[in-house]
């Protein structure tokens, strides 16, 4: 999704060490969809080498209605789109047309640059129905900003899960921890990170560890309630609680909770502006001249229009 800089959620410091901080997520509207935007927030920018975090919907669309994000540009990042619900046609300029459905991974590198649409195909544009997901970036390693771009689609079934002691476990990228340790993802990262999706029964837990891949560890609730076990902070819908750096956390559902699970090694300082990430600044503003002036390539399938560089 294209973004605007100036909208930026808010965080709280909290006072217990397993809970650092909690980002309250801050809804905006991106063309008749609502989205609750998470990072970067103001005093929190990236949880590892996670930059961007948008909870999409839910949204219902009536018969004749859908998602139109026109294209735009990317540079110095990967995105990941997920969705729980409906359906989003991806386009890209490397004439990749991918339908992207609930479970499946969807990773696009940006690197050195590329072009992208996010549109509702015609068969749901026709019906009307919902849609609902995540969309998050991640920056890249500063020696691979500048990499071929790419897109790479893992369909829904060949996403690893288990389930144990009332919890399910999706392992999106990385490596899975606890009861799932053995779970790897097919999606192979840029650099060390877990990306997961966990769907708790009401009293339940689960222990997020200390491990190198998981330096900066944070929880996004998608619906339902959880407490650390160490501490009296309670996790609500549309939170992310970016937990304390040493040692396992303990997490249990207050009732049946849909959260996802992020962390990663932190890549360094990256500066961000619409949606251009670089770690150097005159890269970003030879991005925004690039755009302005027409030199990035067209999406095809999607070439009659385009979003403009923001004033």
């Amino acid at each position: 999704m294209s973004w605007s800089p100036s909208k930026e959620p808010t965080c709280t410091t909290s006072e217990s060490v397993v809970i650092d901080t909690i980002i309250h997520a801050r809804t905006h509207d991106i063309g008749g969809f609502e989205v609750g935007r998470v990072l970067p927030a103001l005093g929190r920018r990236m949880v590892g080498p996670f930059i961007f975090f948008d909870h999409m919907g839910p949204g219902d669309f009536a018969p004749g209605e859908g998602i139109d994000v026109r294209p735009h540009p990317h540079i110095g990042l990967a995105t990941v789109t997920y969705l729980f619900e409906g359906e989003i046609h991806h386009r890209d300029s490397l004439g990749i047309h991918q339908p992207i459905r609930p479970g499946a991974v969807n990773w696009m590198t940006a690197g050195r640059g590329i072009v992208h649409s996010e549109r509702s195909g015609p068969k749901f544009r026709e019906r009307g129905g919902r849609v609902h997901g995540i969309q998050l970036w991640i920056a890249l390693p500063k020696d691979q900003e500048e990499t071929k771009p790419s897109f790479r689609h893992h369909a829904a079934a060949s996403i690893p899960e288990k389930t144990a002691h009332g919890v399910t476990l999706r392992v999106l990228a990385g490596q899975g921890f606890g009861f799932a340790a053995s779970l790897r993802s097919p999606v192979v990262p840029h650099s060390p990170l877990v990306y997961a999706e966990a769907r708790m029964q009401k009293g339940a837990k689960l222990t997020i560890p200390e491990r190198p891949d998981l330096a900066e560890r944070a929880v996004y609730i998608v619906s339902g309630l959880l407490r650390s076990g160490r501490s009296r902070d309670q996790v609500r819908p549309r939170e992310m609680a970016v937990l304390g750096e040493e040692g396992d956390i303990d997490l249990k559902a207050e009732e049946d909770t849909h959260l996802m699970i992020l962390g990663g090694a932190p890549v360094g300082h990256r500066h961000v502006w619409w949606n251009l990430v670089s770690s150097s600044k005159e890269r970003i503003e030879r991005a925004k001249e690039d755009w302005r002036e027409g030199r990035f390539p067209t999406v095809p399938g999607d070439e009659d229009e385009r979003i403009p560089l923001p004033e």
